[in-house]
């Protein structure tokens, strides 16, 4: 009888024992399951790497100026976009959703960080601010000192999209534009916008609220820089006096080349400001841009409404390139300037040449003054 019961409660512990090792199994296949399935990978990571994503994988254009910028802000672990429709047409991504034309290398740089894919940030929106103007008047530089601050997201490369590429369609330029977070602002330079007949349309198309930043510089003085960017690409180039005058004899300006037309800026501003009111408008000295780099740079913070980061404490002037130039970071080898092409120097024009000039300009001059209400001194 005794033995009986031992065996009863042997038999007892056996079936127990298996059942037991049959949960654990249940247990560990689900855990490898979900984990094969990528359940894994929405687990919840170190706010340390979701800062390295913010600038390390949204940002995917060139940055000149990168390592100026202050240190990124700490992303929450909870931000996400929802899909939306503006009234601009402008289309946000949600979260997981790479781009069509995202390029291979930011999907490998975002592996090789060991971050999925799947969890990069920010939207491809339509630029809230454009440098819309003008060739030669200190557009590359604008931007470049605006790419220090930490809310400015631009596009490097002039994109020409309101000139040249518009049928490629609204979605084509907006898949052009960096990643951005909320409270962050898109931009993009082109300067012959300023100049083209159908820009200002097409721009008001996607959004008439759009701001709008135009760098002018003394006409005379633009259009001879103009030229010398022209003629060390084309050394065969005629010089600039037969080019600029349609007869010696007569000395009448021919307004059909390009180095003058892009000159008379109250003619071009008119034509946007048939869809724009001037309050859209920020218009930039390029001459003071030069000799007073932070003072330029603050109004411009203030018309975008970004905290004033860009400041005195970024900028030295060059005394042989005769320009500012950004301090080089802590870091960093040497300072950051413009390009080889920035303080060249301009050829001999003759000073009869030049007074035709100033005075065909001076009557467009004043005009633009009154249409801006801004005095550039040009005269």
């Amino acid at each position: 009888m005794g033995c009986s019961g031992c065996r009863v409660r042997l038999n007892f512990g056996k079936a127990l024992s298996k059942v037991s090792v049959f949960f654990t199994m249940v247990l560990i296949f689900t855990y490898f399951f979900y984990c094969l399935t990528g359940f894994c990978d929405s687990a919840p990571r170190t706010l340390y790497h979701q800062q390295n994503l913010d600038y390390d994988i949204l940002d995917n254009h060139h940055r000149i100026l990168g390592d100026l910028r202050p240190s990124p802000r700490l992303v929450p672990d909870g931000l996400s976009h929802r899909n939306r429709t503006v009234s601009s047409g402008e289309q946000v991504d949600a979260p997981g959703q790479l781009a069509p034309n995202e390029s291979d290398s930011t999907k490998e740089s975002a592996q090789s960080n060991g971050i999925p894919v799947s969890n990069t940030f920010g939207s491809k929106r339509f630029p809230q601010a454009i440098i819309i103007g003008v060739k030669k008047g200190g557009t590359r530089a604008l931007l470049e000192f605006l790419r220090i601050h930490p809310d400015v997201r631009a596009v490097g490369a002039e994109p020409h999209f309101f000139d040249r590429f518009y049928d490629r369609g609204l979605d084509w330029y907006r898949n052009l534009m960096p990643r951005t977070l909320d409270g962050q602002i898109t931009m993009e330079k082109t300067p012959s916008y300023f100049v083209t007949k159908e820009a200002p349309s097409r721009v008001c198309t996607m959004n008439c609220q759009t701001k709008l930043i135009v760098v002018v510089r003394d006409p005379v003085t633009r259009a001879v820089s103009d030229y010398t960017q022209t003629l060390s690409k084309n050394p065969g180039l005629p010089s600039f006096q037969s080019l600029a005058l349609k007869n010696s004899s007569t000395g009448l300006i021919d307004t059909t080349w390009s180095a003058v037309r892009i000159g008379l800026y109250a003619k071009h501003l008119e034509n946007w400001l048939q869809h724009f009111p001037l309050s859209h408008f920020l218009f930039v000295s390029g001459e003071r841009l030069v000799s007073d780099p932070a003072g330029e740079m603050g109004r411009v913070q203030d018309f975008l409404g970004l905290k004033r980061v860009v400041s005195d404490k970024h900028f030295y002037f060059n005394q042989t390139k005769g320009f500012p130039c950004l301090k080089k970071p802590e870091g960093s080898s040497r300072p950051r300037c413009l390009g080889k092409s920035k303080g060249r120097p301009h050829p001999q024009i003759p000073s009869e040449v030049l007074q035709r000039l100033r005075d065909f300009y001076r009557p467009f001059n004043q005009r633009f003054y009154q249409m801006s209400g801004q005095d550039f001194g040009w005269d």
